[in-house]
């Protein structure tokens, strides 16, 4: 089973960094288009020093229904492996995937000169929590893995759905999305390394 109830992420520690996010960027979604202005991933202005929209450009969005989607998709990771999120661990992925989507893009796409949303970082989250799983022996990890693998494969031979661009009024990176996994696969190696190395403490 996907979910288990007993160990349901209600919990502090699993919920509050996630409500932060989809806070920031409902307050980001809510600012006057100047301000969106001053955050938004723009190629050009990224390569005159302003760094910060290697960061900021994922809080924004093209519109309310791509707020939504982006959202519900921050809430389905929740409850799908929000037992495996603390502060520190989510916060690292989160700013790690983002950062790492946001170079590679201006590195490898140079074409594209403006991006927002949360989708890609989203993409390297589902990763790191499909590893998670697979390493504590669930059967489960290995099909979401292959899932987002082959949505990935798929977009980057077809490119995403009409639809989906309809509703958002914009064009889908896909190539984001594929950065993004990139990272959060990354990520994952990093964190499971660490993890093993770190010492286990004797509680008496």
């Amino acid at each position: 089973m996907l979910f288990n109830f007993s160990r349901f992420p209600i919990a502090k520690q699993h919920s509050l960094i996630v409500v932060c996010i989809a806070l920031l960027a409902i307050l980001a979604h809510f600012l006057t288009a100047n301000s969106q202005d001053y955050l938004v991933y723009q190629r050009e202005l990224i390569s005159q020093g302003q760094l910060w929209r290697l960061l900021s450009g994922h809080f924004l969005h093209t519109n309310g229904y791509h707020l939504l989607l982006n959202l519900a998709a921050l809430t389905m990771l929740w409850a799908l492996h929000g037992h495996f999120y603390n502060l520190k661990n989510y916060t690292s992925i989160f700013i790690g995937t983002a950062l790492f989507c946001s170079l590679a893009l201006y590195q490898f796409n140079p074409n594209l000169i403006q991006y927002v949303g949360l989708s890609g970082v989203l993409h390297g989250i589902f990763v790191w929590g499909a590893i998670l799983d697979i390493s504590h022996k669930e059967k489960t990890g290995y099909l979401l893995f292959i899932g987002v693998c082959l949505k990935i494969a798929y977009e980057q031979l077809y490119g995403a759905s009409a639809e989906v661009m309809s509703l958002i009024n914009a064009d889908v990176a896909v190539d984001a999305h594929l950065w993004g996994a990139v990272g959060g696969l990354l990520f994952s190696l990093i964190y499971l390394s660490y993890s093993k190395k770190k010492p286990v403490t004797q509680q008496k």
